[in-house]
């Protein structure tokens, strides 16, 4: 099985390539005996070169899993254009190459294709309705993968964190060394979701063949103030002073949805489930040492 893996660099992507590495070495097996994983990246691969997915055709992988995308929110807002040309036509580039190549794809997708207007956790089927151009650009990546590809998983996930990533906790821990302080908003709530963990969803679920769309977040919920208390609680800083401040008083270039949680269901009903995300935050930290 041949598995190509777009933006393999990135904390999910590095994420994907131990899973799959270590699952190959344990599983083995007539279906897996030839088993390739191909990472994918800048400066050498582009999604928005068309050149290039016509090159990923060619490796004729049976399984894409598409992570590459412009994930700085702000930078989609300041830049509208340039969002839509990474994170749609760039996906419809790979959704090209598997059409040709006849592979299945995993389009790695984001809990803002919704508003933040509901009073619970987003379900799978609920409706979309983005409100910024990061989602606005991911929710076209979702609908241009599903008409062009058959065999199509899409996979939103939120507030993704990794080892050695650039992240929310990374930047928690470095602001709170520079300034001994924080101010952080309580009225913007998601699932902290572990790259590891998503990586290993994702291996369960592509073993599954069940195609569709599935929230893997790890589980429960929580506001950025309440997340970089434990962040501090975790990493032995509880002593840093944190503000609580609303969306009103810190300026950005974008505007996330306030209330916009996941709900793990339908991967849920497969038997795909990832742990509290406090538990995954002690594993980083592990990781870290």
């Amino acid at each position: 099985m041949r598995i190509a893996i777009t933006g393999a660099n990135g904390q999910l992507g590095r994420a994907l390539q131990a899973t799959l590495a270590r699952a190959i070495r344990a599983v083995g097996g007539e279906k897996l005996r030839d088993a390739e994983v191909i990472p994918l990246d800048l400066p050498q691969w582009d999604i928005t070169n068309p050149h290039h997915t016509t090159q990923l055709a060619a490796l004729r992988p049976q399984l894409v899993i598409h992570c590459a995308a412009m994930t700085d929110v702000d930078g989609c807002a300041r830049n509208p254009e340039q969002a839509f040309r990474v994170n749609a036509f760039g996906t419809q580039n790979v959704a090209l190459a598997c059409q040709r190549a006849g592979a299945a794809m995993v389009y790695i997708s984001t809990n803002e294709v919704f508003d933040g207007s509901s009073e619970r956790p987003y379900l799978e089927f609920d409706k979309t309705n983005p409100i910024n151009p990061y989602g606005e650009s991911k929710l076209a990546g979702e609908t241009i993968a599903a008409r062009l590809v058959h065999h199509l998983y899409v996979v939103r996930i939120s507030w993704l964190f990794a080892p050695n990533g650039n992240n929310f906790v990374s930047k928690i821990l470095a602001r709170a060394d520079q300034y001994g302080t924080l101010q952080v908003v309580t009225d913007e709530v998601a699932n902290p979701t572990y790259a590891p963990d998503v990586a290993e969803a994702i291996w369960r679920l592509i073993t599954t063949e069940h195609y569709g769309t599935y929230h893997l977040v790890n589980e429960g919920y929580c506001s950025r103030y309440e997340y970089a208390i434990e962040i501090l609680k975790q990493a032995g800083q509880a002593h840093v002073p944190v503000q609580p401040i609303t969306r009103d008083q810190f300026k950005r270039a974008s505007r996330p949805p306030t209330f916009a949680p996941l709900r793990n269901t339908v991967g849920a009903a497969l038997g795909i489930y990832l742990r509290p995300w406090q538990e995954a935050l002690r594993d980083y930290f592990q990781q870290q040492r």
